[in-house]
């Protein structure tokens, strides 16, 4: 078993080519099922395929496929322990574009219950999942902004300084939605539009922040009246383009685009009194908010290296576990062969006694043994200490007979 991660994100990989690759839940498994023993974890921000026993070439053809471009320089491959430290990273939080940011732990679950995970790949998002509890529970760095939602809201604020009247046109009434809506709210801002697919949806939305819902066809009409435009959409193309813009409206007019792929057109920003952010402009946002979150950092930084070591040992354990079996399963039956030999001659009472003794004696004659091998499991010698075994006790020889 070997555990395999091939991916690329946010560090690396621009917006234009990660909207590409981004994947929706229902795509993102059927493209795991694909691989195998795979699981594939797909947001705004990352598109990253976790496998054992599946041939690499194959993962970074498929990845390479929906970008439609060679993606040299751009993957990222990590195994063994090193995949377990980046998921673990990942699910606290640690990776993301806003550091501790809450949806990425949901956004791993729901990757890891949308495949059929063989037993290496089940063990370690299991793992990942707990540890990002942990994070989330024993430190502090999920403090605000602690998602792209609110670094969206952090950033209006810098551009126009008071939110306090000024208008708002969110596009999109799903999770980030709501919460982009509720943090421009509580900054003083007035949520006059949502627009939505459904309109029914925007509608109960926008009866909480007091607003207007509008369909995906009236955005344009309603870009003359507001300040702010926030969308963050699933649409697989381009919700509003330059041309929708009209030339009577109010200035600055200042559109964020946290969807991937993006919402919006990027031509957006060369109009005059228009001012077009995506997702990736957020880092400066993000840069800002971590002078204050350092130490907790370090402590989600130590916590997850924690939950690695105790992987990385678990790992290593599966070199002697095996031969740790074998040998006392071996033990135990020849005590019980020899036992059966003299037990027609003796009584139920010194059956019981003979019994408890043999039993008594091979566990502290094995004891030791165990413990040095466990102890070398988690060294380089691990394997080496489990083949000895094997061999000077024949473990394998009766294996074959």
């Amino acid at each position: 078993m070997t555990l395999t991660l091939i991916g690329l994100s946010h560090h690396i990989a621009p917006v234009e080519l990660r909207e590409r690759v981004t994947l929706d839940a229902p795509a993102a498994a059927a493209l795991a099922s694909s691989l195998g023993d795979a699981i594939c974890l797909s947001t705004c921000n990352r598109t990253e395929l976790y496998f054992e026993g599946v041939d690499e070439r194959q993962a970074v053809t498929a990845l390479q496929e929906l970008a439609g471009e060679p993606l040299d320089g751009v993957l990222y491959r990590l195994h063994e322990d090193a995949a377990a430290l980046h998921l673990f990273r990942v699910a606290s939080g640690l990776d993301s574009l806003v550091p501790g940011e809450g949806e990425i732990l949901g956004q791993v679950r729901g990757a890891y219950e949308a495949a059929r995970p063989g037993a290496l790949l089940d063990r370690v998002f299991r793992q990942a999942l707990g540890v990002g509890k942990r994070v989330r529970s024993e430190t502090a760095i999920g403090e605000s902004p602690a998602s792209v939602s609110s670094a969206a809201g952090a950033l209006a604020a810098q551009v126009f300084g008071d939110l306090t009247g000024r208008r708002v046109l969110l596009i999109g009434a799903g999770r980030i939605g709501e919460l982009a809506a509720s943090n421009l709210a509580s900054r003083g801002a007035t949520i006059a539009y949502i627009a939505n697919r459904t309109v029914d949806t925007a509608r109960d939305l926008a009866h909480r922040f007091g607003g207007e819902a509008v369909a995906l066809a009236d955005i344009a009409s309603r870009l003359g009246n507001v300040d702010v435009v926030i969308s963050s959409t699933s649409a697989p193309e381009t919700v509003v383009q330059a041309g929708d813009v009209p030339a009577k409206r109010r200035t600055p007019l200042f559109f964020i685009d946290i969807a991937v792929p993006r919402d919006l057109d990027s031509a957006i920003a060369k109009l005059d009194g228009c001012f077009l952010y995506d997702i990736d402009d957020l880092e400066a946002v993000v840069a800002e908010t971590l002078s204050g979150r350092r130490s907790e950092a370090a402590r989600a930084e130590q916590l997850v290296a924690e939950e690695a070591e105790r992987f990385r040992s678990w790992r290593a354990s599966l070199d002697v576990v095996p031969a740790i079996a074998s040998l006392r399963a071996r033990a135990e039956e020849i005590r019980t062969a020899e036992l059966a030999k003299v037990e027609a001659r003796m009584s139920d009472d010194e059956r019981r006694t003979l019994e408890s003794v043999t039993s008594q004696i091979l566990n502290k004659l094995l004891h030791l043994p165990t413990i040095r091998m466990k102890e070398a499991a988690v060294s380089a010698d691990g394997a080496a200490y489990a083949d000895a075994v094997r061999h000077l006790f024949g473990l394998e020889e009766e294996k074959k007979r």
